[in-house]
């Protein structure tokens, strides 16, 4: 008879493409059975589970710790704390806002050392592509970088270690090298000529509110820059990852790539399947982003797109900063960035499974599994043999209402604060360890391990797996 460590016992189990209600066993932090009815020996424990939905344990691509250097907006032990009360047992940090970031060795090693001990679930790093750094990214892919990032338009900060913006020499000419290394490049697509334009127009007019700000930064801008970097993409052959999309066009160019083979992949975020510009009004600097939050109808055909297999990851991209940075009333002043990923699953499992009746295995898919996939995490991303026993339970029939107290982050800022979700987290497990309970809250001590990723990965055919 098998030896387990511990047997989750009786859940509704989210496969690949069905659901079905089995036992989980689990040994070393690993999945070793999935059946009806395992039989277990004295030293196993039971979890049970009936009545609770187990779900792969999120896989979150795109989030903003900070650490090095700036610990202070959020840090590796709170930022992780919140993505495991979230439900995220995986993230891949981004190499912006630390100080220094994460665009050479000294800048790697730095992290590496401030992450150790600190974080509660398993986690990876991005590294940057900016000017001047290409004879750093062989390093930085040796050193087990999921992929490399790159800004289109500027990404903000000031002194000298801040995050530059590629100009289309240093996309190119990264490209070229990123594609040799068989990685990704993650782009933050925004046309840095038309949203300085329009952004310079509207201060000089002082017309400095919110939606002022989201007019400076229209959706045109967003697909000018989609369009030119699958151009670069084509001509380098370099893998493409775009962050944050929150235009229906921008997918739509994405998906005709793909169908013309190229290897590129779409990501959104809650934030913009949950607000509108109309919560920039209405809620302020909380919901300040860029891109920016979008009209209702714009919404509507993002959560179309994802029915239709058009969107390959959902991410956070959770981007605290001090709240002191969030008051101005110069709209263009204020940090922008939404504090959000301890929400990311129940807002897709409310909004998404409960309220639209999208199925469990596509949310799986692009919270989990082809995240994971994209960047090589390949021990990550859904319950099946062999793969790490990264899973959260579900409970339908109990309701939560996000308070500010509940919050984990180092500043308890969110728009989400007052939401009430129709499902709660009730554990979650980080290679069959319990990270957090919903009654015995965080595991006592950060136990999460860096992951070394591999080469990318491409997602089905080159793309999404697609909606079922």
């Amino acid at each position: 008879m098998t030896k387990y460590d511990s047997i989750i016992r009786g859940a509704r189990v989210v496969l690949r493409d069905h659901v079905d209600e089995l036992d989980i066993g689990i040994t070393n932090g690993k999945i070793t059975a999935l059946s009806a009815d395992l039989k277990a020996d004295d030293g196993t424990e039971i979890i049970e589970a009936a009545g609770l939905t187990a779900m792969p344990g999120v896989v979150d691509i795109h989030v903003h710790f900070n650490e090095p250097g700036l610990a202070s907006w959020e840090g590796f032990r709170a930022g992780s704390a919140s993505l495991a009360a979230g439900g995220i047992t995986t993230y891949v940090d981004m190499p912006l806002n630390g100080v220094p970031p994460t665009t050479s060795p000294e800048a790697w090693d730095k992290k590496m050392k401030a992450a150790k001990g600190q974080s509660y679930v398993d986690y990876a790093f991005w590294g940057g592509l900016v000017p001047g750094n290409r004879q750093q990214l062989t390093h930085l892919a040796q050193s087990g970088a999921a992929g490399f990032k790159a800004f289109m338009s500027e990404p903000g900060g000031e002194g000298e270690d801040i995050f530059a913006r590629a100009d289309d020499h240093t996309l190119l000419d990264g490209m070229h090298e990123i594609a040799r290394l068989n990685h990704v490049l993650a782009l933050h697509a925004e046309d840095e000529g038309m949203v300085a334009e329009l952004g310079a127009r509207s201060i000089a007019e002082r017309k400095t509110g919110p939606m002022d700000y989201v007019q400076s930064r229209p959706a045109k801008a967003e697909v000018l820059a989609v369009s030119r970097a699958l151009q670069y993409g084509e001509q380098t052959g370099c893998p493409l990852h775009f962050v944050h999309i929150s235009t229906r066009e921008a997918l739509e160019l994405i998906a005709e790539a793909k169908r013309r083979g190229q290897d590129v992949t779409s990501e959104t975020c809650p934030h913009y399947l949950t607000l509108t510009d109309q919560d920039v009004v209405q809620l302020g600097a909380v919901a300040k982003c860029a891109p920016p939050l979008r009209s209702r109808a714009e919404q509507e055909k993002l959560w179309d797109a994802l029915t239709l297999g058009l969107i390959d990851v959902i991410a956070s991209d959770h981007s605290p900063c001090p709240p002191s940075m969030k008051q101005s009333s110069n709209f263009f002043e204020i940090w922008g960035g939404i504090s959000g990923a301890q929400s990311t699953l129940l807002i897709m499992l409310d909004e998404g499974y409960l309220r639209r009746h999208i199925n469990l295995p596509l949310l799986g898919r692009v919270l989990a599994l082809q995240p994971a996939r994209r960047l090589g995490l390949e021990s990550k991303g859904e319950i099946a043999i062999g793969k790490d026993a990264d899973l959260v339970l579900i409970d339908w029939n109990k309701s939560t209402t996000l308070k500010t107290e509940d919050l984990l982050y180092t500043h308890k800022q969110s728009p989400y604060v007052g939401r009430t979700f129709a499902c709660t987290i009730e554990e979650v497990y980080c290679r069959g360890f319990r990270v957090y309970g919903a009654e015995a809250g965080l595991s006592h001590e950060p136990a999460g391990q860096f992951i070394a990723a591999g080469s990318y990965g491409t997602i089905g055919m080159r793309g999404t797996e697609g909606a079922s």
